[in-house]
């Protein structure tokens, strides 16, 4: 389709300037008093033609570009007046210039302006000899010049665009990484702490093995379900992202794995933007994740506040020893999270000796 109106408005183009050509040479030809040869059907038949020739000017601009300076120096030569034949000229050289490169364009246009300038030295209807030069340079310099600016400023504009989707892309990609290490991390966490409960009791109580074991079980279980609506989401199924509606589920399986969650809601529960619904329950599954590292006490207490135009989100549990955690990408991937959608984030140690996650998410605005 955008072939098909290429091709259309080239050829009203060249219908167009035929015709301004036509009309245009005609009546500049009643008051030429320069003309050395009369407009007869010859005449006018150049300027037709090099006007037509531009119906190629987008798909063979160096055959159009030859074409139209050969018809407009044998017209020249012949000796008819000056005329709009020349503005098939500057849109032919204009055309090569914008569609080729300067190693393809550069040689066809100094040929364009050898082949034109033949007039100059041929005839007497213009300035005589060299002097004849400059002005008959300017039809194919300037055209030329303004073509070569224009495809260098579409280049660019060009450049910038396949430049911004493939940012979009590593975002992207940088997106589903994250969402893959949260979903494995947080299940890989979870099962480790029920693993070890099921190997400190396995010997003397059995029965508590066996209840870590059924939990190491349902949690992978789990785990896989959400990698796979993660991936889902990706290839854009209908799959649900997982959200603060399934956030008893995750304090269920933090419990099961030893870490006792206390959970707080302010305000009233309501449908929250998918982006930061997935996006809040993320930072509770990464931060409740984090919870063994920070301290031995394996407490939290999760606040979960829906405002009137965000939703703020607080877990904090107790610290010992020097530091509150450690390296990774579990906190720089939760601050940029926030960060996309114009949120606020901290985290870090607190002086009553508790390390504390806390973020804001705008819920009225767009990421």
């Amino acid at each position: 389709m955008s072939t098909l109106r290429s091709w259309s408005s080239d050829a009203a183009l060249a219908v167009a300037i035929t015709l301004v050509g036509l009309v245009g040479t005609t009546i500049a030809n009643r008051w030429s008093e320069t003309a050395l040869r009369p407009l007869d059907a010859l005449g006018l038949a150049l300027v037709a033609a090099a006007g037509l020739s531009l119906v190629l000017r987008r798909w063979q601009p160096e055959i159009t570009a030859g074409a139209v300076a050969l018809l407009t120096s044998a017209y020249l030569v012949l000796g008819y007046t000056y005329g709009p034949i020349l503005l098939s000229l500057l849109v032919a050289v204009y055309s090569l210039a914008r569609h080729r490169p300067l190693a393809t364009s550069v040689p066809v246009a100094l040929g364009v302006l050898a082949v034109l300038l033949v007039h100059v030295f041929t005839t007497s209807s213009g300035l005589p000899g060299l002097l004849g030069v400059i002005p008959g340079s300017a039809w194919v310099a300037v055209p030329f010049a303004v073509g070569s600016v224009v495809r260098v400023q579409r280049e660019a504009v060009a450049r910038d665009r396949a430049e911004q989707l493939r940012q979009r892309l590593d975002d992207e990609r940088l997106r589903i990484a994250q969402e893959v290490h949260d979903v494995v991390g947080h299940g890989l966490a979870a099962i480790k702490m029920q693993a070890d409960v099921a190997l400190h009791v396995l010997a003397k109580k059995p029965e508590q093995a066996e209840v870590a074991l059924e939990a190491i079980s349902r949690t992978s279980s789990d785990a896989l379900d959400e990698l796979r609506a993660t991936l889902a989401v990706v290839r854009r199924s209908s799959a649900q992202a997982p959200g603060l509606a399934r956030l008893d589920d995750l304090l269920q399986r933090m419990r099961e794995a030893g870490v006792s969650v206390e959970l707080s809601t302010v305000g009233e529960a309501r449908q929250l933007p998918p982006v930061v619904d997935l996006t809040s329950y993320r930072i509770l599954q990464e931060s409740l994740t984090n919870v063994p590292r920070h301290s031995g006490d394996k407490r939290a207490e999760v606040t979960v506040e829906y405002a009137a135009d965000a939703v703020v989100l607080t877990v904090a549990n107790p610290l010992s020893g020097s530091t509150g955690g450690g390296g990774g990408l579990g906190l720089p991937g939760m601050r940029q999270r926030v960060a996309s959608l114009g949120g606020e984030f901290e985290a870090g140690p607190t002086a009553d000796r508790r390390f504390t996650v806390h973020a804001r998410l705008p819920t009225g605005g767009t990421p």
